[in-house]
């Protein structure tokens, strides 16, 4: 839910670059294909999610279409699109596959959601602390594909 209230407390909506979405979607593709843990797979997802919200806002926006609730009924429509087909085939929901006492993926798409958000903000934040300029080449695809990279490999080795 606080993601949520962080997504419509932007006045403009804080896209992501179209390379660090590829990279969030190859990464959930080679993730699941390599039979790594649903909770890493779900980081990726969830980071992935993020980035097409992002992406959708900023497009309206530019586009200058809006209407009433539009950043929730984006933000719960790309979620349900993404998690209710996995639940209708039972990749969401078995009961053998739990931590803490939750789904393996959700777990993943919350905490890569709540990563790659708070890795975007803190771009934005350095980008602006420094009159508006990366620190180095391609940080905006850095941050946040590499905070999921490292969650991700936090995860492997605790997990």
């Amino acid at each position: 839910m606080i993601f949520f209230l962080l997504f419509l407390s932007f006045s403009k909506a804080l896209a992501v670059c179209p390379i660090c979405t590829v990279a969030v979607g190859a990464g959930v593709g080679f993730s699941r294909w390599l039979g790594i843990d649903d909770i890493i797979s779900g980081l990726w997802i969830g980071g992935l999610t993020v980035s097409l919200v992002s992406w959708t806002i900023d497009w309206l926006n530019k586009k200058k279409i809006s209407f009433p609730f539009y950043k929730i009924i984006i933000i719960l429509g790309y979620y349900f699109l993404i998690v209710f087909p996995l639940y209708w085939f039972g990749i969401i929901g078995h009961p053998l596959n739990l931590f803490w006492g939750m789904d393996r993926l959700l777990w993943g798409i919350i905490l890569g959601s709540g990563i790659f958000l708070l890795a975007v903000l803190g771009y934005n934040y350095l980008k602006k602390k420094n009159a508006g300029k990366s620190f180095f080449p391609f940080q905006k695809v850095v941050m946040p594909v590499g905070a999921l990279l490292l969650a991700s490999l936090f995860l492997y080795f605790l997990i």
